[in-house]
């Protein structure tokens, strides 16, 4: 269970901070129920109640600083999510962000940076849908690595390429 202050990752929401842990109606049911209030990092006033026992989205810790420096170092060894079909692809791209994992974010945010580099040099333009995925992907990550490291999301972004560009 997380504790008032505590940072979490919350399915497409993204960072958050758990403003509240109480007992509230529960929506449709008599009893009551526990549940976090999130304020989203990212998302200006925004707030959600998310009951403490939900299995429907992922709630989960933020990673940690040592986490996040052995994530930056994998980097070479994580592989990618090559597909060649397109419809499958997207699926696979929308599982890997749903998971809430941060190492699926990378392997997404490989094969989609990979995808359109090869594409550039066939002389063809980055297709939508990875540029899409992409963005959602290095959001979600660069959000989460600015807690650990304590920086803005902007700074996490240059700091990950720094490191990505050193291994």
């Amino acid at each position: 269970m997380f504790e008032v202050g505590d940072y979490v990752v919350h399915g497409n929401s993204g960072v958050c901070k758990v403003e509240a842990v109480q007992e509230m109606d529960g929506i449709g049911a008599d009893k009551k129920r526990v549940y976090y209030t999130l304020i989203p990092l990212y998302t200006s006033g925004s707030k959600l109640f998310v009951p403490t026992d939900s299995k429907k989205v992922i709630t989960r810790s933020v990673m940690t600083k040592k986490e996040a420096q052995k994530l930056l170092a994998e980097w070479d060894e994580i592989e990618t999510l090559w597909v060649d079909n397109d419809k499958k692809r997207e699926e696979i791209y929308k599982e890997a962000l749903r998971s809430c994992d941060s190492r699926q974010w990378v392997k997404l945010i490989k094969t989609s940076y990979q995808r359109n580099q090869a594409r550039l040099k066939r002389g063809k333009k980055a297709t939508t849908s990875d540029e899409r995925y992409l963005h959602m992907a290095e959001d979600n990550l660069f959000g989460e690595l600015a807690i650990p490291f304590e920086m803005t999301k902007g700074e996490a972004e240059t700091f990950f390429i720094e490191q990505v560009r050193k291994v």
